[in-house]
């Protein structure tokens, strides 16, 4: 049985990664700030014969990541897999000057996906193997009005996964997913009247969370010697 660490697991495609991975028959130990919302989702597991910890997790505090891998460690012996998740999205123009919000995201979507990496890492190259994968979006592959520092964090968040790829002792795999727009809570912490109402259309057309979930699926999944380097997952009629 495979040990998948998960952050940003209370909603969206972390808990729908979440519930994929334990009907597959892994492990998930669940990582997030609403705790209430983690133990609601380990007894929805539970009742349907998966299994999962829960732990309160605030990736920002590289301490508390490094205690989210260490405790999984020591419960399980090993960690398989980490899924870099949590990122947050208050998207605004420039001149708006919403700085709180930028640092916010460089802090979740970027700070928080090197404290993931420092925390697995040593456990990984002990182990001898692992597999992390980062959920990232289109866009790191785009840039559109009012997403500028978004996508800047994401672009980030690719470059760094790559960078961890090509770093990567032998048994290391890592995978970048970049999904689309997928149903999820992201959208809810925009301030901006006409970010909100941009999003709104852009929106129109949505995945559900769980197919960027069996996208996670599909790259764990692989045999040790394949390594899913990078996927891209749209609505069909998002261009």
């Amino acid at each position: 049985m495979k040990t998948v660490l998960i952050t940003g697991a209370s909603s969206g495609i972390g808990r729908a990664t979440a519930l994929r991975l334990a009907r597959e028959g892994c492990h998930v130990v669940l990582g997030a700030r609403r705790e209430d919302r983690l133990a609601e989702l380990a007894k929805e597991i539970h009742d349907s014969g998966g299994t999962a910890d829960v732990h309160r997790l605030d990736v920002t505090d590289r301490a508390d990541v490094a205690a989210f891998a260490d405790a999984a460690v020591a419960a399980h012996g090993r960690i398989d897999a980490f899924v870099a998740n949590a990122g947050v999205m208050p998207l605004s123009r420039l001149d708006s000057l919403h700085v709180d919000e930028w640092d916010r995201m460089i802090d979740v979507n970027v700070r928080g996906l090197l404290h993931g990496i420092a925390a697995v890492l040593p456990h990984f190259r002990r182990a001898g193997g692992g597999h992390f994968v980062t959920i990232a979006s289109t866009g790191a592959h785009e840039v559109v009005p009012t997403a500028a520092v978004y996508c800047g964090t994401k672009y980030a968040a690719r470059a760094i996964t790559e960078g961890l790829r090509l770093e990567a002792d032998p048994g290391i795999r890592v995978t970048t997913i970049s999904p689309g727009v997928t149903e999820s809570e992201l959208a809810d912490s925009i301030t901006e009247p006409g970010a909100q109402e941009a999003m709104r259309t852009y929106r129109a057309v949505t995945l559900p969370a769980d197919a960027i979930a069996g996208a996670v699926a599909y790259a764990i999944g692989q045999p040790d010697g394949v390594d899913v380097n990078e996927i891209i997952v749209r609505p069909t009629a998002q261009r």
